[in-house]
């Protein structure tokens, strides 16, 4: 007879396995890691600049679509705006 074990479904240990890797689990500064030293450079420079736009209070309402090379919605050139309106008045205010 024929046998039904072509048309089962992958194994449930097969499927765990693509799960077992954690997040973090490399560190970017492991010395056995073999990556060149100009990608271990880069990784940190865009760590830093990660750091720098996550720090900065003001966030740029043009460049998430700038980011992506696309024009800025017009929504967002308008909060742009807004942004600098307020930007003077308190500079205005702060100098009374």
């Amino acid at each position: 007879m024929y046998s039904t074990r072509k048309q089962e479904n992958a194994d449930a240990k097969e499927k765990i396995r693509f799960n077992e890797g954690q997040p973090n689990a490399h560190s970017n500064i492991d010395s056995k890691d073999n990556r060149s030293l100009s990608n271990r450079l880069a990784d940190a420079e865009k760590d830093e600049q990660e750091e720098e736009n996550q720090t900065s209070g003001k966030a740029d309402p043009l460049a998430p679509a700038r980011a992506h090379g696309n024009k800025p919605s017009r929504g967002a050139q308008i909060d742009a705006e807004l942004q600098r309106d307020d930007e003077e008045t308190l500079k205005r205010k702060d100098m009374i």
